[in-house]
């Protein structure tokens, strides 16, 4: 099942370019255009923590802070009240919105416009930091589980080295979106990693071969990789 994300935004070009990219990022994103329909779905929580309308609650709320009917800042009490993070997303860059966002419980705030590289990576931080992030990832007959940190293909377990791992549940948890070189070597070798962009290349080489991936990683032509589902 996958990970499902509320998406609280009334500017209906911005909600969706969110919910795309979550969608090619493998979650599954339940957008809203005001704050009292966002009210009224948390109310319809019952006590099995589920929503009435089925599924699971949702693990986490990527929240405007000017929205029609009741602004994100109003909302967030509901939001506790359903133990779901928030993650305001807004044009109020002014410091004492930052400051009353992250007061009044907010796990993060980003100032729009941003990338949707930062987004996904800052979720999957308050995901992890909150104990909500995604326990298996499952891309056609790979299952990559989070929580023993294995890979299995077709059943079997795959034998990979800790950076190809690493590399993997990164390209992974992003599908669909595309890493420069430098940007892999940054998060999975270090920012003092002295050797070339060319071991980027030899693991993804590994993993391709390991995983039968070699139509699933894409190489994009003078950025770096991309994984497809």
């Amino acid at each position: 099942m996958k990970t499902r994300i509320l998406v609280v935004e009334d500017d209906s070009s911005i909600s969706e370019l969110i919910c795309m990219n979550l969608e090619a990022a493998g979650y599954e994103p339940l957008p809203f255009m005001d704050g009292l329909a966002a009210e009224q779905f948390l109310k319809q929580k019952d006590q099995d923590g589920k929503e009435a309308a089925g599924g699971e609650i949702p693990a986490l709320a990527l929240v405007d802070v000017m929205l029609p009917g009741k602004d994100g800042f109003e909302l967030m009490e509901d939001f506790q009240k359903a133990q779901i993070p928030v993650i305001y997303l807004t044009a109020k860059d002014d410091v004492l919105s930052k400051v009353h966002g992250l007061k009044a419980g907010a796990e993060d705030y980003i100032v729009k416009p941003f990338e949707v590289l930062e987004l996904l990576v800052r979720m999957e931080k308050v995901l992890k930091r909150t104990g909500r992030s995604r326990k298996l990832i499952q891309i056609r007959d790979v299952t990559i589980d989070l929580t023993e940190h294995s890979v299995t293909r077709g059943g079997e377990r795959v034998a990979l080295k800790p950076l190809e791992y690493e590399l993997l549940v990164t390209l992974a948890s992003s599908r669909n979106v595309a890493f420069s070189r430098e940007e892999l070597l940054n998060r999975i070798w270090g920012v003092d990693y002295v050797g070339e962009t060319r071991t980027v290349d030899v693991h993804i080489g590994q993993l391709r071969k390991k995983l039968g991936f070699h139509q699933v990683i894409r190489t994009i032509s003078k950025t770096g990789y991309r994984l497809e589902d």
